[in-house]
């Protein structure tokens, strides 16, 4: 598994968007609850199995909410996680552990959360040809971060943004007056702005798939089709001389009930909007020990 750098100018933003909107200069339960000077030690345990990812996103939220507070990990991103297993080990004061401990998980559990269930679509596809993609249905401000996770467990990208590739939608194509006026559009586009990307069209139907095909896409997403008409897609390509550089993408309602039928028809990529849109956060909790010596400010 290649996981991708972890974005730490993204990270860096997010985290800082997190705790403006947390007040977290401000926390005045803490600051009248807690001794200024009281030192603490903190875990971070999963109660719940899963896949570790973000565990820097932590290190910068206590980075801006408190220099002083040490992070030690126990386990690196993409490890393998079993209920009582601990990710960190924290130290510093009491006030600064708790002030960033709401948004330190809320990070981590999104994060995990994603790489867990990508992991699981990963592993109902194994030993087949097929790459689980994740798509732009991210969280505002958290696309490079759920991204991140995608890669961590297992998953690839798909485009970042709008501008790294043309995928060309059934909007697009019904404003462009059909799939192959929508690709000769893009091709004239390209031509007029010197740009070369990659250009993913979407069809609903088989129809659609080899006007496509004739068009000279190299790049189809499926949207929604059944079994049997993503096989008879499948077969087209096969029956063709380009076939080995042409990629195909099955897309729309993927479950993971589904996945594996879907990759056994032989397309080479599944995109799944629910990795970043639905993962269930993983189950964490952080504890906190008070501990015998004054903090030291």
């Amino acid at each position: 598994m290649t996981t991708t750098q972890f974005p730490s100018a993204a990270g860096r933003a997010a985290v800082a968007a997190a705790l403006a909107e947390d007040a977290s200069g401000n926390d005045i339960t803490t600051a009248w609850s807690v001794p200024e000077d009281l030192a603490a030690t903190a875990e971070v345990r999963t109660r719940q199995s899963g896949i570790a990812a973000g565990l820097p996103v932590v290190a910068e939220v206590f980075a801006q909410v408190d220099p002083e507070v040490e992070i030690e990990a126990s386990v690196a991103d993409g490890a393998r996680l079993t209920d009582g297993d601990v990710l960190l080990r924290l130290s510093g004061p009491a006030r600064s552990l708790i002030t960033g401990e709401r948004t330190a998980l809320n990070f981590l559990q999104r994060l995990c959360g994603i790489a867990t269930l990508t992991d699981r679509y990963v592993q109902a596809v194994a030993a087949t040809r097929t790459r689980i993609l994740d798509t732009r249905k991210t969280a505002p401000g958290l696309r490079a971060l759920d991204k991140y996770a995608v890669t961590v467990g297992g998953g690839h990208n798909h485009r970042l943004d709008l501008a790294a590739m043309v995928l060309l939608k059934e909007n697009h194509i019904a404003a462009a007056g059909g799939v192959t006026a929508a690709i000769e559009a893009v091709r004239r586009g390209m031509a007029r702005t010197g740009q070369t990307v990659e250009v993913d069209v979407e069809v609903q139907t088989v129809a659609e798939a080899a006007e496509a095909l004739d068009a000279g896409a190299r790049w189809i997403m499926l949207d929604n089709m059944p079994l049997a008409d993503i096989e008879q897609v499948v077969k087209i390509r096969a029956g063709r001389a380009d076939a080995p550089r042409i990629l195909l993408e099955a897309s729309g309602t993927v479950r993971l009930d589904s996945v594996r039928a879907i990759a056994e028809t032989g397309v080479d990529l599944i995109s799944v909007g629910a990795l970043t849109h639905s993962a269930p956060a993983l189950d964490l909790t952080m504890l906190l020990t008070t501990g015998p010596v004054p903090c030291p400010r």
